[in-house]
């Protein structure tokens, strides 16, 4: 009756936090399977499946790839959110943005194109019935 062995969850990777201390600098490529905060400044790219979140100070110039992204410091360069973005009041965003969803709070700054992806419904042709 309980003769099945019991199956694990592989360990999943998106609980471990990585973290850029504030005064570090950091110049190049990275790519992790974990979240990241980002407290320094990143200059270069970084991508990763799990949240992003850039603290007041923190600073990412390059290229931003992740799953949801909460950002209350700087970015300058092109972001690309699968799911939710969320800019605190701090945050300034400058650049190119592509998200599913976009959460702005009042006083964060946003000068940057951007594209949604995700939660856009086609609409009807005119010939089409509506469904009652």
């Amino acid at each position: 009756m309980f003769s099945e062995a019991k199956k694990t969850k592989p360990a999943s990777n998106q609980n471990e936090q990585n973290r850029i201390a504030a005064g570090t600098l950091i110049t190049g490529e990275i790519s992790g399977k974990g979240c990241f905060r980002i407290e320094g400044t990143l200059e270069g790219s970084l991508k990763t499946p799990g949240k992003v979140v850039i603290s007041e100070g923190g600073l990412i110039n390059g290229t931003l790839e992740c799953d949801n992204a909460d950002i209350e410091g700087k970015f300058k360069g092109k972001l690309l959110v699968k799911g939710v973005l969320t800019l605190r009041s701090p945050a300034n965003i400058e650049g190119e943005v592509i998200a599913g969803k976009l959460a702005v709070e009042p006083g964060a700054v946003f000068n940057a194109t951007c594209e949604m992806n995700g939660g856009v419904k086609p609409l009807k042709k005119e010939n089409e019935k509506r469904s009652a």
